[in-house]
């Protein structure tokens, strides 16, 4: 092989930076488990709280030592920012989708307009989108285009306004109007982006990830190690609309609130009295036998909706209009925003706003405040004049926010004190809708633009709010649509397993080399770990993410690496069988193979590539460790292989590519495959039938991914019955799917309740109940906080969850149904291409669905009763595509032998021709499916629960891609081949 030096310079150079790269890896690694050691010698487990209380040990001591030199070229700080990224399910941690409000922010382009044709469209988008892919925006504008009559989008009441006017005038056309619309909606999607960043940079966590996914207005956010959930989702989704409001005084409205609690107690008077009314007409006998349960049932209801609720009042003339329970906040909101209630409002009132406070943790009270708004409810002052923003304490040591304004803010804001210390009222400072204070002004009006925020505030909090308020608003609401939330005890686990079946997977596949092989399976060997390190080097050097489907990948990119290795050695031994000495079937035998290999893995590439298109968290991690997992086998097979045993062969020590018991083995078959394909038509057309059967009448267990809903991992100290455990949900949430998940101690809950709803309330509802549901079945030393918060050594509780929302979850259906359909299309144009046939590529097309139809099928009908989890999900489809590249791979090695052979043997039969070729490579076949499938079903015994549906569609994948590149895929090749071929000897 000519520049063997150079290649050989070329890996050891490769393989020295790949070293490098994972130095850091090892480093972070064992700084942190002394880290771990030295917080559970200082916290004994008898503390209160000491899983927190070591997690804080464990930063401190991370912080305290984070800069200090280690050999001399790096730090504890520097290794962590440069070691190799684990995703959420080997760290633990949240990944959300976030939803920028494109309605929103057209509402903010049209300056809130009342513009009735305005608000039609936007209406109608939003029933266009519940049928549709394309982005919001242009639902809109066709709905515009339905609704608009004469009205254009550049109206001065629509989008032709002031704060556009630079841009858009009344002459412009729809067509343009709409380019200008495009492009501020992108920018604002960018500026939203921009914010987010600069939050989540402040937040706290290594190796965040944040990036924008398409057109759509979507924000994919990754926070591997982030333990509090909740705080990460108000981090997140908090708009940061800061608005600075005057107040009523409270004794100026008490009449009101009088008025309105009389109005709304006599309708619902009213209304009891005409269900009592319609009671009486029941017959005498049921008005007897249930006297007791009609008095009880149909009570009269409190008699003052409004005023009974109250808990407590402010002082006179203050802000606080009344104090009412948490719980009753929005109820009573709902009653004074009621239009007839609000006609009882004196005239210099009209506008109003009533506004809840911050609820009171401790005391589970909430205030209402009277703000004075105007007709367009537009702050005095806003948010957008703060420049700074720090995390302060105010003058009794509580956690407050200090904040400094802008020249411009600082007039108003001067003015605005001003007023209030002249009429002894206050100025309510109000963030995302809530009051967190309402301060009074005893010194007159403040100057230089100074303010503080105080409230009942957390330290995270105010560190939080501070670090929004710096990196100011979002420009729309921001939804989570998705999110996948890990337990670091989870991710712990997962890394064990994985771990364990990727040492098992390794171990086999070394030995049975050697043992096949002999000394060329040695050097194999070598080139094969040399593969596995360059592969972790370039995911550490490139930043890219390790998760456990992507180990699953690089223990697969093993079975590709090893069958490059075996197309080579199988085509040395025919060599050699030809009676070519050693060095010149060495050398056909790599020349001859490569067509094979470069065919097999750029089609297990492509599929791989639309894998990582269309894919999204750890089935993109999949992706990428295949990809970089076969250009990496093709580099050490090709080059570090042939260097590996030419060295030897050139020394005069000489090469074995056969042991005694494999040497002659498979070499003297003469099956003639093709005589049997109308057997192997009906076995398949069966499959294929009872699969369709299965598929119409039973379905898939579509998953979170596919429907929506919320899915939960939760864990017991002991096993526990999940029929018992669903009955139990299924009255509490109205539906609820439960099944045992791993072992018996462990479930999966999945359920819909409240799936359209967002916001870290429904969470903590969904939470609330599952624990109070639960509770029977927990150890009784286990809170509530220890049931949902994560911690590494967490081992009952909720391990994990997801949530997909209903809009997301059909587009994750339709990609993945695109993912599938493109990967078939560009195989197909592929194999058309390289071996200029149509005949080809319909027998790889009709092979692939094969496979594809029986790996359903096989789900649909063994789901109901298997041991483990076989939802069809976004992992699921990442199988399927790979079931496609394997089988491709198979059926492109035969297909190249037959080519081969058709070009050497001319006066063959065709049918002979296509035997032979059958034959010659069955070895390989064999080898190549055998070695794949034990790396597969070590993956599958010990990779852990959550991948082990992944891995038993890979397994079926590949029994049924192996069979059908032999009995399908050929067989139809040979059969719309053969046709062609008579009617040319016809001619």
């Amino acid at each position: 092989m000519q520049n063997n030096s150079l290649v050989k310079v070329f890996g050891v150079l490769f393989a020295l930076v790949s070293i490098y790269q994972l130095s850091f890896t090892f480093i972070s690694s064992s700084v942190e488990s002394q880290a771990e050691n030295f917080a559970k010698q200082a916290v004994s487990e008898d503390t209160t709280n000491y899983l927190e209380a070591r997690d804080k040990k464990i930063t401190n001591y991370l912080d305290s030592i984070g800069n200090n030199s280690i050999y001399g070229f790096t730090s504890y700080n520097d290794s962590k920012a440069k070691e190799l990224n684990k995703g959420l399910d080997l760290k633990g941690g949240i990944n959300v989708i976030l939803q920028i409000s494109i309605k929103d922010i057209l509402k903010g382009l049209a300056e809130n307009t009342r513009n009735t044709v305005f608000n039609n469209a936007l209406e109608e988008a939003n029933i266009l989108q519940k049928s549709s892919d394309e982005p919001y925006v242009e639902s809109f504008f066709d709905a515009f285009d339905m609704v608009k009559s004469s009205e254009k989008l550049s109206s001065p009441d629509i989008f032709g306004n002031r704060t556009l006017s630079d841009e858009i005038n009344f002459e412009m056309s729809d067509s343009e109007t709409q380019t200008v619309i495009r492009r501020k909606i992108d920018e604002s999607i960018i500026s939203a982006f921009e914010v987010l960043r600069k939050r989540i940079d402040k937040f706290g966590v290594t190796q965040p990830n944040i990036q924008r996914l398409g057109a759509s207005g979507r924000i994919l956010v990754e926070l591997p190690g982030a333990k509090d959930v909740d705080r990460v989702k108000n981090l997140l989704q908090s708009t940061a609309q800061l608005e600075f409001w005057e107040t009523f005084k409270n004794d100026a409205l008490i009449g009101f609130l009088i008025q309105a609690n009389e109005l709304v107690s006599n309708e619902q008077k009213k209304l009891t009295t005409n269900e009592l009314e319609e009671k009486d007409q029941s017959s005498e006998i049921d008005d007897l036998l249930a006297d007791v349960a009609s008095t009880d049932s149909i009570s009269a209801p409190s008699q003052n909706l409004i005023l009974d609720k109250i808990v407590g009042q402010g002082f006179q003339g203050g802000p606080v209009l009344a104090q009412f329970a948490t719980r009753d906040g929005e109820e009573i909101l709902g009653y004074l925003n009621r239009s007839d209630v609000r006609r009882l409002l004196p005239a210099e009132y009209r506008y109003v706003s009533f506004v809840l406070g911050k609820p009171d943790v401790d005391t589970d009270v909430i205030e209402l405040f009277a703000l004075r708004s105007n007709r367009d409810n537009r702050a005095p002052l806003s948010g957008g004049v703060v420049v700074d923003a720090i995390q302060t304490f105010d003058q009794v040591g509580n956690p407050a926010v200090s904040m400094q304004m802008d020249s411009r803010g600082a007039r108003i804001w001067e003015n605005m004190t001003g007023k209030a210390f002249k009429e002894s009222s206050n100025i309510a400072i109000v963030l995302d809708d809530i009051v967190y204070s309402a301060p009074g002004v005893s010194s007159g009006a403040i100057s230089g633009g100074r303010s503080e925020i105080t409230g009942d505030f957390s330290l995270n909090e105010a560190i939080d709010l501070a670090n929004v308020l710096r990196a100011g608003k979002l420009p729309a609401s921001a939804e989570i649509i998705q999110s996948e939330i890990v337990g670091p005890s989870l991710g712990k686990e997962a890394i064990q397993s994985g771990m364990y079946s990727f040492i098992i997977a390794l171990i086999f596949v070394l030995i049975w080399m050697v043992f096949y092989y002999g000394s060329s399976g040695f050097y194999a060997d070598i080139a094969l770990i040399l593969n596995i390190l360059l592969i972790f080097g370039i995911l550490a050097g490139l930043g890219a993410v390790l998760t456990l489907p992507g180990i699953a990948g690089i223990v697969l990119t093993i079975g590709i690496s090893v069958d490059a290795n075996v197309l080579i050695f199988e085509r040395i031994r025919e060599e050699l069988r030809k009676g070519k000495g050693i060095r010149k079937a060495i050398a056909d035998g790599f020349n001859n193979a490569l067509s094979s290999i470069l065919d097999a893995n750029i089609t297990t590439g492509l599929t791989a590539l639309i894998l990582f298109i269309f894919g999204t968290g750890p089935i993109k991690g999949f992706a990428t460790t295949l990809l970089i997992g076969i250009g990496t086998s093709l580099f050490t097979a090709i080059f570090i292989t042939r260097i590996l045993v030419d060295s030897r062969n050139e020394k005069g020590k000489g090469v074995s590519f056969s042991t005694k018991i494999t040497k002659g083995l498979l070499s003297e078959i003469n099956i003639s495959f093709l005589q049997r394909r109308k057997m192997a038509y009906i076995i398949s057309s069966a499959l294929i039938l009872i699969s369709l059967i299965s598929l119409i009448t039973q379905g898939l267990n579509q998953g979170v991914d596919f429907v929506g809903g919320r899915s939960y991992t939760v864990r017991f100290e002991n096993a526990v019955n999940p029929t018992e455990i669903s009955s139990i949900l299924n009255s509490e949430f109205g539906s609820a799917e439960v099944k045992t998940f791993g072992e018996e101690n462990q479930l999966k809950i999945t359920t819909k309740y409240k799936v359209n709803t967002e916001g870290v309330a429904v969470d903590k509802e969904i939470h609330q109940k599952l624990y109070s549901s639960l509770q029977p079945y927990l150890p009784d030393a286990i809170t509530y906080q220890d049931f949902v918060k994560g911690s590494s050594e967490k081992t009952i509780g909720i391990m994990s969850s997801i949530k997909v929302g209903p809009t997301i979850a059909d587009d994750i259906k339709n990609n993945s149904f695109l993912a599938v359909i493109g990967s078939l299309i560009v195989v197909f144009l592929y194999i058309l291409i390289r071996f200029q046939k149509w005949q080809f590529s319909l027998g790889a097309v009709a092979a692939v669905f094969h496979d594809v139809l029986v790996v359903l099928g096989i789900f649909s009908i063994t789901y109901t009763f298997m041991p483990f989890s076989m939802e069809i999900n976004q992992a699921f489809i990442a199988a399927i595509l790979t079931v496609i590249g394997y089988s491709l791979n198979d059926t492109v090695v035969v297909f190249d032998r037959i080519r081969e052979y058709i070009n050497e043997h001319t006066k063959w039969e065709f049918e002979n021709t296509v035997n032979a070729a059958l034959n010659s490579t069955l070895s390989r076949t064999l080898n190549t499916s055998l070695t794949t499938l034990i790396v597969l079903l070590a993956i599958f015994i010990f990779g852990g629960e959550s991948i082990r549906g992944f891995m038993f569609a890979l397994i079926i994948g590949v029994i049924v891609g192996t069979y059908s590149s032999v009995f399908i895929a050929t067989p139809v090749m040979y059969d719309t081949q053969k046709k062609k071929v008579l009617l040319e000897e016809k001619k």
